[in-house]
């Protein structure tokens, strides 16, 4: 069986006839015909064989819809010293001034010095062309014609490398006498324009199976040498040149089949590592010196390590450029992303102590870039609580006229919210320096909304809190709560409620007392925002309380600043989720302020009845809390993570798109992109699915056109689209019918507002 052939097959229905008459061929067809293809990243990866040379080139000179970088790991003079073409692809390269490379040309782990000349169309790999010692000394002059492959590889025994060539689509096994070339000229007018025979490159004339992979054409020379024996023997000089001729004739040669059984690949691999190395210390090194550190420089310093010699002594250097890097760029450079580059330094350098030691520094970066940018649009009470963020437990006292007591009560109940797609993009910081978009959708849940708190004032000084988990907590004086909280205390959130709004430093509560009663009628760990939308509740509730602004933005605002103060971060759109009814799409707009655009779903009522038929909201029984995921996604957006940034774009554009769908009536398009954001967020947290996820995801997969994890994932509820009506109530049943899952079916309905 074919990998090439047989199991690609499968995936492409034209090639399904021919198939069938393949061994096995139903069964791939059956197996995979259906499936869809997603791409894996195989960090550890050490070796991967794509294909043919013009295979290869045809792959990565694309770079569909910018899956392949043109860029990666290369140092390039300025445009106005070089000719290099937009389409070629530069990786692990260093590009000397002077040089041209054509269109669509890959260069790959190679040192290209001034003075030469690469074409359209051309593959370079692992070739150092020499550049001069001394400035008087004369630039070397090399041109690689279009479609050509050139790469340099060390030999066993041997302290030279040797350079190797040929036309991009020479067949090296096509025989000698039929259609066989070199550098895409036929084998006959090869040894005419050069003056050489047969017997020049085969052991003997009588030899079978004469081609280019046997053929003993490569000189192992210096590198000079080789380079002008190169330019002869590719037909570049137009004429038989008798001492180039006379020189190949003496030197030792090897053919590609020679060169396969004898390189010396440890000596290639560290030279390569090394050469990487290099690069990366570079590049490094300009991304500290000018501070704006947008590369992924933890990556950079794994590379640097590469370097078993110098790469620990060089990041060293690094570390200690680090603790003025912030402050000659604070105006372009978050703190947060200036304190990740040192820890990564310090885990480079295999100081695990102190980079432990400073990742708090980071979190409260995080918490104090947030807090900024929620209070310079907010009352002045958020400017007061951003000082108490970065300034420890300082207290102001709010002047209020009436003291006297009077009774008031105050109700908040809030729906859960359930994602379609765009979690993450609303994510600081993340939704601080890029756009976030997300689709979701308030419901209720077993016809009541299950989130809920109750305030009433007291005439006792101090506050009573209640929770439904049975907890009871008596406070005396309410300027007693200060942050920072324990991860245990039960009231964290309503003790942070009553510091974001202030509540604790208004002077009528001097003389008088709260009660704040809570409730979350969900499973724990359920996904749906309950903490946020608890927070938000809360929240909107006080403010009710104390007759200040209690509008769903200022809420929300405040909401991100609580979780902030709670230290268990999180984004916007969970509290957006529930304060806002029905279904919208949300925007937010980085920078300071932070701007939030929250755009109602005018959904017809014959679509809110398709959603309502057709969407299953399953609680798996699987619990997982979503603040150490979001640490971990945090760090890699921190550290420049170029997968984690390209899917959370992706998330957002598919919040768009599924905007458009619903806005369209096609719920079947919402069901693929549910499926597309479920792929994407497996491949930002590998560990938000599990086996029994996966296995209740592929039992449901015949009823359902989409289905993801709400939230985070790794547990809590599931959204299961199914194809229809009819399709829902049958995967109901089956659900209910299979004792090995345990899952609940919750009715739901879309929450219009009280």
């Amino acid at each position: 069986m074919s990998l090439y052939e047989d199991l690609v097959a499968a995936w492409v229905p034209s090639r399904h006839e021919w198939l069938r008459q393949r061994p096995m061929g139903e069964e791939l067809i059956y197996s995979l015909g259906r499936r869809l293809m997603f791409s894996y990243c195989a960090y550890n990866m050490v070796f991967m064989h794509f294909g043919t040379s013009s295979e290869i080139l045809d792959h990565l000179s694309e770079c569909r819809e910018g899956l392949v970088g043109r860029r990666h790991l290369c140092s390039i003079p300025a445009t106005t010293v070089s000719d290099i073409a937009a389409s070629a692809v530069i990786l692990s390269s260093k590009i000397s001034s002077g040089v041209s490379i054509g269109e669509d040309s890959i260069v790959y782990d190679s040192s290209i010095s001034s003075g030469i000349q690469i074409g359209s169309q051309t593959i370079i790999v692992g070739v150092t062309f020499p550049a001069p010692v001394n400035k008087n000394d004369q630039e070397i002059h090399f041109m690689l014609p279009d479609r050509h492959c050139l790469w340099q590889v060390p030999l066993l025994g041997c302290s030279d490398k040797v350079l190797v060539y040929c036309g991009l689509h020479d067949n090296p096994k096509n025989p000698f006498c039929k259609d066989g070339t070199f550098c895409g000229r036929p084998w006959k007018q090869v040894l005419k324009g050069l003056g050489l025979h047969e017997t020049d490159l085969f052991k003997s004339s009588d030899m079978k199976d004469k081609c280019l992979w046997n053929a003993k054409i490569f000189p192992v020379l210096p590198d000079t040498n080789m380079l002008k024996l190169a330019t002869w023997l590719m037909g570049l000089t137009g004429r038989i040149n008798e001492p180039w001729l006379t020189m190949w004739r003496n030197a030792r040669r090897v053919s590609l089949e020679e060169l396969h059984r004898s390189i010396d690949y440890l000596k290639m691999c560290t030279a390569s590592s090394h050469h990487q190395a290099d690069l990366a210390g570079g590049i490094a090194k300009a991304c500290i010196d000018h501070g704006l550190v947008g590369r992924n420089l933890s990556q950079l310093f794994n590379q640097i390590l590469q370097n078993d010699v110098s790469g620990v002594e060089l990041c060293k250097n690094f570390l200690d450029l680090c603790p003025n890097l912030h402050a000659k760029n604070a105006k372009i450079l978050p703190k947060s992303r200036a304190y990740q580059v040192q820890v990564d330094l310090l885990r480079a350098c295999n100081d695990e102590m102190l980079a432990c030691q400073l990742e708090p520094r980071v979190w409260d970066a995080v918490a104090s870039e947030t807090a900024s940018a929620v209070t310079h649009s907010s009352p002045e009470n958020l400017h007061k609580v951003s000082k108490f963020l970065s300034s420890g437990c300082q207290h102001y006292i709010t002047e209020c006229v009436d003291q006297s007591f009077y009774y008031k009560k105050v109700k908040v109940e809030l729906p859960v919210r359930v994602d379609f797609v765009g979690g993450w993009s609303d994510t600081p910081p993340w939704s601080l320096e890029r756009a976030g978009c997300v689709l979701n959708m308030a419901i209720n849940l077993e016809e009541t909304s299950p989130i809920g708190t109750i305030v009433e004032t007291m005439e006792v000084i101090g506050c009573q809190m209640i929770d439904d988990a049975g907890h009871d907590l008596q406070l005396s004086d309410l300027g007693s709560i200060n942050a920072p909280f324990d991860e245990s205390d039960p009231f964290r959130l309503v003790k942070s409620a009553l510091l974001v709004t202030n509540i604790v430093n208004d002077r009528s509560f001097q003389s008088k007392g709260l009660k704040i009663k809570t409730w979350a009628n969900v499973p724990r760990g359920s996904g749906l925002g309950t903490s946020s939308i608890l927070a938000a509740a809360v929240v909107k509730a006080l403010l009710q309380i104390m007759d200040e602004d209690h509008c769903n933005e200022n809420v929300a605002r405040l909401v991100l600043l609580l979780e902030q103060l709670m230290g268990t971060g999180g984004g916007w759109q969970d509290q957006i989720g529930g304060l806002y009814p029905g279904i919208k799409f949300t925007t937010s707009f980085p920078g300071t302020p932070l701007r939030l655009q929250v755009v109602p779903l005018l959904a017809s009522p014959q679509l809110i009845s398709k959603l309502q038929e057709r969407l299953l909201v399953v609680f798996t029984g699987q619990v997982r809390l979503a603040h150490q995921v979001l640490q971990k996604v945090v760090t890699r957006y921190l550290q420049r993570d170029n997968i984690l940034i390209s899917s959370i774009k992706r998330l957002a554009a598919l919040a768009k798109a599924g905007r458009e769908a619903l806005m369209n009536s096609d719920i079947d398009e919402l069901g693929e992109i549910m499926l597309e954001a479920w792929r994407l967020h497996q491949e930002l947290d590998p560990y938000c699915s599990n086996t029994f996820v996966d296995s209740l995801f592929e039992f449901s997969e015949p009823f359902c056109s989409g289905y993801k994890l709400v939230g985070a994932g790794g547990g809590g509820f599931a959204l299961l689209l199914t194809r229809n009506a009819n399709s829902a109530r049958q995967l109901k049943h089956a659900l209910e019918c299979k004792p090995d899952f345990n899952v609940q079916v919750y009715n739901w309905t879309v929450f219009v507002g009280n």
